[in-house]
């Protein structure tokens, strides 16, 4: 079997975390109706030109010290380049940031958002290239997410950040009470990392954080992720002054949670570091 045949093998379909929580959540039909959107991805045309025109994306992968995190990368129109099933992201995380020089070889998971347009897409695989100019990132899995719960609002600053705080517990509680909109980061054995956007209000309980689970497209690739690795990422920006709280921890799954969909992730920081604009 080809590397080609065994990546499309290992990719083809829901893997079994996803197809568990699809079952407890009653809607397996529904899902399997979106199958098709994860079979091996091919970065032209309209994927192309979409990526071609944005200026922001979020990334999620491990540092040097296999900690994950979840980044935030700016750039000018054209930072990010499509090519077959390659995404060229000419850009890097900066100094100060988690994930500055993090390492190539290991599996990433990029969501590129445009919050005017209320319109996201994913890119998952492996960072082949890390270089402080230049990530690049062979996809196994690439599509484009509905808009729900993305509002309208500029895109945060493009500033030279530098560490206001780092703990080993949570920080940053100010942030997260203003945020109504944050970024999730999780992980699989073998599909590896993806990040998704999440919208709504993160509550804070002593040091742990727990959200409600919006209804959405059914697919359950975070809630699949963490069925198998409660292993997760937080990014809260303020989309003011381009200030990032980045949180590394482990999350769980309350199925029996007081929310309109009965369920709630709980999230325990291990790591955490704010970021702020530096001159």
């Amino acid at each position: 079997m080809s590397v080609h045949e065994d990546t499309a093998r290992r990719t083809a379909g829901f893997h079994e975390g996803e197809l568990a929580v699809q079952r407890r959540a009653g809607v397996e039909y529904d899902a399997s109706r979106l199958e098709g959107m994860l079979r091996p991805p091919l970065l032209d045309g309209g994927a192309a030109k979409f990526l071609a025109q944005r200026e922001f994306a979020v990334i999620t992968a491990r540092d040097p010290d296999s900690r994950l995190w979840t980044s935030p990368l700016h750039g000018p129109a054209g930072f990010l380049e499509a090519a077959g099933t390659t995404l060229a992201v000419h850009t890097a995380p900066p100094a100060g940031d988690p994930l500055h020089l993090l390492p190539a070889d290991q599996p990433a998971g990029l969501i590129v958002i445009e919050f005017a347009i209320r319109r996201r897409f994913r890119v998952n695989g492996t960072l082949i290239v890390s270089r402080p100019d230049l990530l690049a990132i062979s996809a196994d899995q690439a599509y484009g997410n509905c808009p729900q719960y993305i509002h309208p609002r500029p895109l945060p600053p493009a500033t030279e950040r530098q560490v206001t705080e780092m703990t080993n517990g949570l920080l940053g509680q100010e942030l997260i009470e203003r945020s109504d909109t944050f970024f999730l980061g999780t992980t699989h054995p073998e599909r590896g990392a993806d990040t998704s956007h999440k919208g709504g209000t993160v509550h804070i309980d002593g040091d742990t954080l727990w959200w409600a689970d919006q209804p959405g497209n059914n697919m359950f690739n975070s809630l699949g992720n963490l069925t198998t690795d409660p292993t997760a990422a937080l990014l809260f920006v303020d989309f003011a002054t381009g200030d990032s709280l980045h949180l590394s921890g482990r999350a769980t799954i309350d199925w029996d949670a007081p929310t309109e969909t009965g369920r709630a992730v709980r999230f325990t920081p291990t790591r955490s570091v704010l970021t702020s604009g530096g001159s």
